[in-house]
């Protein structure tokens, strides 16, 4: 063969090889079909990743802002019930009122089964019971376990009256505001609770001359 035919032969064997190159390429997993490089299609039977986090942690908690405003009510609640439970007992020891004995005893009761029954609640918004009021009930009750007799009932009437006024504001908010089904029942089932003490304290506030600021 001669200088001439070969270099015709040559370019032409060159040009296959390129074609069956290319065709090749394209028939490899990941290579044409519009990927990106480094995407990888499925094998048989695999899923692919979803496109949206949460779909990876089913169950996870929504962060939406109503949530947030429920899980905030949820931890004050059982903050408060700590501190009216304290109040309650003090009231039962230093009073020499029967009827703020009772009442006070009352309050006790009350605010442990409140607290019992949004033990569950608490659970799901992750809130864990608190093993103190807040720092200003503390001081609250650091205040009244100094006084005696009038002066204690009068300082335990004003306290509880603000603390029942400001929880029945919240819970018919939340009754009237939460997403929650678990958060809304509660809220609607104990606001006329609170309601009824709040009446009881008034006519314990007259009986004892006691002046009490409304928040209505």
């Amino acid at each position: 063969m001669n200088s001439w035919r070969l270099s015709k032969v040559v370019p032409t064997f060159a040009v296959a090889a390129l074609i069956t190159c290319a065709v090749t390429v394209a028939q490899m997993p990941g290579g044409g079909g519009g990927q990106t490089p480094g995407q990888q299609s499925p094998m048989p039977g695999q899923q692919t990743a979803p496109t949206n986090p949460q779909q990876n942690f089913p169950g996870t908690q929504d962060y939406s802002p109503q949530s947030l405003v429920d899980e905030a009510f949820v931890r004050k609640t059982l903050e408060d019930n700590q501190a009216q439970v304290q109040m309650g007992q003090l009231a039962a020891e230093k009073s020499s009122s029967d009827d703020v004995k009772k009442f006070g005893e009352k309050m006790v009761q009350i605010h442990q089964q409140l607290t019992e029954q949004f033990k569950p609640v608490a659970q799901k918004f992750g809130v864990s019971e608190p093993k103190d009021p807040s720092k200003k009930d503390k001081q609250e009750i650091a205040r009244m376990q100094t006084l005696s007799g009038a002066d204690f009932d009068t300082a335990f009437i004003q306290a509880m009256m603000r603390e029942q006024q400001s929880d029945l504001k919240e819970f018919k908010s939340e009754a009237q505001a939460s997403q929650d089904p678990a958060v809304q029942q509660l809220a609607q089932s104990d606001a006329p609770v609170l309601s009824e003490h709040l009446q009881i304290l008034e006519q314990l506030a007259q009986a004892h001359n006691v002046t009490v600021e409304s928040k209505n």
